[in-house]
């Protein structure tokens, strides 16, 4: 009798989520770590990114904390989508790709997704739901016609030793 192929393989949302998930543990952010993983409409991996400081800046020179006014670490931090869509070679070739990301998008990047012509994301956690920024995020998203939805896959968990 011949051999089958394995049933326990990722599908492509579980492989392109522990990509963004994989991407994460490269943030030095203490408190929250964020991945990206964009994928054009062939599931090919156009970009990936994660949050951290721009190019060039002093990781150690910079609040990590919630601090007040130049002290708080979200004048600094660029977040996992920023990077993942300046990590592209060619903008245009993310028109009409899905990004991959850990956490919902916040206000800014929902701007850059629209703009650079994502149509889809596909999110693991929205701890700030609640917040201001994640309400325009939604609204903008709605106008633009960006479809977002929670991933519902199996939890790709990815212990590095």
């Amino acid at each position: 009798m011949a051999e089958t192929h394995r049933t326990d393989n990722l599908n492509w949302d579980e492989y392109f989520m522990g990509i963004a998930v994989l991407s994460a543990k490269r943030s030095k952010d203490p408190s929250t770590q964020v991945g990206a993983c964009i994928v054009d409409p062939n599931n090919k991996v156009v970009s990936i990114g994660y949050n951290g400081m721009p190019r060039g800046v002093d990781d150690d020179k910079i609040p990590w904390g919630h601090g007040e006014g130049l002290d708080s670490k979200y004048l600094y931090v660029c977040h996992a989508e920023f990077n993942a869509i300046l990590n592209t070679r060619d903008g245009s070739a993310l028109q009409g790709c899905r990004i991959y990301v850990t956490l919902f998008p916040c206000n800014e990047c929902a701007k850059a997704i629209i703009q650079t012509g994502i149509k889809e994301i596909v999110y693991a956690d929205d701890k700030y739901h609640e917040q201001i920024s994640s309400a325009a995020s939604r609204h903008m998203l709605d106008m633009a016609g960006v479809k977002y939805t929670r991933y519902v896959g199996r939890k790709v968990e990815i212990d590095v030793k």
